[in-house]
């Protein structure tokens, strides 16, 4: 996903409104643009902060920054000048993080992010894209960056084994008919949630688009029992389903990372394994929900 975003960058910067803000992450791969583009690949160095800063000046002359580094840095550090520089000032910006909620496990919990969408969803108005495969990426940043608002764009190592480049609506995978429970996976979830519930008669919904989420999508979808998994925070988006469906009696389970600091390093697998986001670990969630199989 990260060499695809930095070609679809590349691209992008074809359109002199379009400016790339780095603060040292990924600046190698985008030195042969800054040749192309002295003026619009800018580098403020270690300094998350006056990169969000930078973007939002540029976005108040009228261009359209794509501020990039390791969601940790991105969304946690700068989170008050994402709150003031373009919320608060009423511009816009394309932020593009790498690292997702632990693809940097072995450097520690300071490359550790699984709070970024939580983070972003206490402002208003913007979109988050969470792609579950390399293919998704261009076309969500192509179509983040010709919008007028502001975007989160999540990047991971991890993938499904294919591809949904289409919009953001919830699209289903897998059809277990009128009344079945509904399981939503988001992004880099749905091979694995796919797995698990393969000999159940669960319906399996996909979407790369948590925010805005699809409440038309859910309503139309969603039985008395639905189960959301998440690649972040576990819960990040109870709020936005339980006040789609608020109308109607559901039980809601809601699968994503603990909260719990684990202090360990290991790697992503090992991270999904501890909680609970391997296909064992969403079965046995799964099970506990909806009961044991006839």
């Amino acid at each position: 996903m990260r060499e695809e975003f930095v070609r679809t960058a590349e691209e992008v910067l074809a359109d002199p409104r379009s400016v790339i803000v780095l603060a040292d992450i990924s600046a190698a791969a985008f030195e042969p643009a800054a040749a192309r583009h002295p003026d619009r690949v800018v580098n403020v160095g270690i300094r998350e902060q006056l990169m969000i800063g930078v973007a939002g000046g540029l976005a108040l002359t009228g261009q359209r920054p794509i501020v990039h580094s390791y969601a940790p840095f991105l969304v946690e550090r700068a989170y008050e000048q994402i709150k003031l520089d373009l919320g608060h000032q009423g511009v816009g910006a394309v932020l593009v993080g790498i690292g997702a909620s632990y693809d940097r496990a072995a450097s520690g919990r300071t490359h550790l992010g699984p709070a970024d969408v939580a983070l972003v969803d206490t402002l208003d108005g913007w979109t988050v894209h969470v792609p579950g495969h390399p293919d998704e990426v261009r076309p969500l940043l192509r179509a983040a960056v010709c919008g007028a608002g502001s975007a989160y764009l999540r990047l991971s190592t991890r993938s499904n084994a294919t591809a949904y480049p289409e919009a953001g609506e919830l699209r289903v995978v897998r059809d277990a008919g009128a009344g079945a429970p509904l399981l939503v996976a988001v992004g880099p979830t749905l091979d694995a949630a796919l797995e698990a519930v393969a000999d159940r008669p669960v319906t399996v919904a996909y979407t790369h688009r948590p925010r805005p989420f699809d409440t038309a999508g859910l309503r139309a979808l969603a039985g008395a029992e639905v189960i959301l998994v998440e690649p972040y925070l576990a819960g990040t988006s109870t709020r936005v389903v339980s006040e789609a469906l608020a109308d109607r009696p559901h039980r809601l389970l809601a699968l994503g990372v603990g909260r719990a600091d684990l202090r360990r390093y290991g790697g992503p697998e090992d991270h999904d394994r501890w909680h609970g986001l391997d296909a064992a670990g969403l079965r046995r969630s799964v099970d506990a929900f909806l009961g044991p199989t006839a």
